[in-house]
């Protein structure tokens, strides 16, 4: 029996995951649930009625491949992968425990980057795909008290709009969703969301994930949602490099 075409969604526990999961299977896809906590997937498992629940941690270096074994052991391949997983700190460099620093490296950056290299071989054998990669209006300048973070999401951004123009012509869509401020789990890990600016400024997840997964449909190489998202991020090009990070320093989320 040849395998069938599925929707993997990492991050799938929270925020945007769950989202995209609900509109993911609205579509009627054949979602693969992907986090650490096995507890909320089968709870959004069973919401949605049908839904492959796979309990992973992707910041470990050998889950991407062991994932990838686990979906062809169950008769699937991946035709959209969402790479949503991650998370950011927010603190001085020196002030952050290195070691989450360093796991976010892992999770932001290694495992987006491994997953959506061992997607690329079943997607082009069987005619094409897409892939989604989750950035942040963060990745388009440089963010003191959330170094790490910032920068990791600039590697999104570059990597995808590389993937997008490498794969454009050869029937795969690559696109990196740029969202501001959500209203989702991660202010809470960040330690932001108790800030001002954040609950001014943030977005339901709902249009985030709607947006994302249009863009991606029209295989658009960037997709910021929200035109406050879209002026912010697109008028740091226009700036000096040295006011961007002041102004970014600045900002109380």
């Amino acid at each position: 029996m040849d395998p069938r075409p599925a929707t993997l969604i990492t991050g799938a526990s929270a925020g945007l995951g769950v989202e995209f999961a609900r509109q993911c299977a609205a579509r009627g896809d054949e979602v693969i649930l992907v986090a650490r906590r096995k507890d909320r997937l089968n709870k959004l498992a069973a919401e949605l009625g049908k839904a492959h629940v796979i309990a992973a941690d992707l910041g470990k270096p050998n889950s991407p491949a062991k994932l990838l074994e686990e979906i062809k052991s169950r008769g699937l391949w991946v035709r959209t992968l969402i790479n949503n997983a991650g998370f950011g700190l927010r603190g001085r460099f020196d002030a952050l425990p290195l070691d989450r620093q360093l796991e976010m490296i892992d999770l932001n950056i290694r495992s987006l980057t491994n997953l959506t290299f061992i997607v690329i071989d079943d997607m082009r054998a069987h005619g094409g795909g897409s892939i989604l990669n989750v950035a942040s209006t963060a990745a388009f300048q440089p963010g003191p008290n959330m170094a790490v973070y910032f920068a990791t999401k600039a590697y999104v951004l570059s990597f995808t709009e590389a993937l997008h123009e490498e794969w454009k012509d050869r029937g795969i869509k690559v696109s990196a969703l740029c969202p501001g401020p959500t209203r989702t789990e991660f202010g809470d890990v960040a330690g932001i969301k108790t800030l001002g600016s954040f609950d001014r400024l943030a977005m339901e997840a709902e249009p985030v994930v709607r947006a994302g997964l249009e863009g991606l449909d029209r295989n658009q190489a960037i997709v910021i949602p929200g035109a406050t998202n879209k002026i912010g991020a697109w008028s740091t090009r226009l700036a000096p490099r040295s006011t961007v990070r002041k102004i970014a320093g600045s900002l109380k989320f």
